[in-house]
């Protein structure tokens, strides 16, 4: 799948100068929309993992033009998410909260490519992070049927 990198990197840099803001909306989107996640941060210092959401979004952003590179980190990330209860069936539930952010914070000039161009790359990290995600046999059964 070919990225709409400049429409990726242009999106983007417009919601950068409200990092703080744009993380905890999408927090708040996230639990808003599925409440059945928040279990999952119980123990996590939220302050760290917004800092720790916008710099990932940055090493995606920043490496759209370094596959490899992307792929490493994406994969690491992915593995790492299995170890904090993080499901394949959370995957769509998080690019649907971060969609949203989007939508609210670009207004405008959220148009149908925009949109699409944060589509596809959400299912390409997606895609990455299942890549290096080990999950056991029966937890890859239990999402095919939700």
């Amino acid at each position: 799948m070919a990225l709409n990198v400049e429409l990726l990197e242009e999106s983007f840099n417009r919601i950068k100068p409200q990092e703080e803001e744009f993380v905890g909306s999408f927090y708040d989107n996230l639990f808003g929309d599925y409440p059945e996640v928040k279990p999952l941060f119980a123990h996590t210092n939220m302050k760290e993992q917004r800092k720790h959401l916008f710099s990932s979004l940055v090493l995606v952003v920043n490496n759209l033009r370094k596959p490899d590179v992307l792929s490493d980190a994406l994969k690491g990330l992915g593995a790492r998410h299995v170890n904090y209860g993080i499901l394949p069936q959370h995957y769509p539930m998080v690019g649907g909260a971060l969609l949203k952010t989007f939508e609210s914070y670009l207004g405008a000039d959220w148009t149908p490519e925009v949109r699409q161009a944060w589509v596809d790359a959400y299912a390409a990290i997606g895609e990455l992070m299942l890549e290096g995600a080990h999950y056991p046999e029966e937890i890859l059964k239990l999402g095919d049927r939700n």
